[in-house]
């Protein structure tokens, strides 16, 4: 197929519950977001699994690269006061 004829590529998230995170489910192809938006509910929600859908253009996803992981990721260790172990959470917040 012709690279110009393609449809760009998208990626789809769906978040399962209120309260929870988007989790990737996959990709697909549309003509633009709104067809993409429409093909991720009938593909990826067919038995209500959703209540939210994102699509994202796979070109505007920048990602590290795993060969970095100790340039981006060892200075967090060192800041523990980011890590919510220090509070006590109520128990009505379960998503947390």
């Amino acid at each position: 197929m012709n690279k110009e004829r393609e449809w760009p590529l998208y990626e789809v998230f769906i978040r399962s519950k209120n309260g929870l995170e988007h989790r990737h489910v996959g990709s697909l192809h549309a003509a633009d977001p709104t067809m993409a938006l429409e093909n991720a509910r009938d593909v990826y929600t067919r038995r209500q699994e959703g209540v939210s859908i994102w699509v994202v253009p796979s070109k505007e996803i920048h990602a590290s690269n795993p060969e970095n992981q100790g340039e981006l990721f060892e200075p967090a260790k060192d800041k523990a006061y980011r890590h919510p172990t220090f509070y006590e959470l109520p128990i009505e917040l379960k998503h947390i």
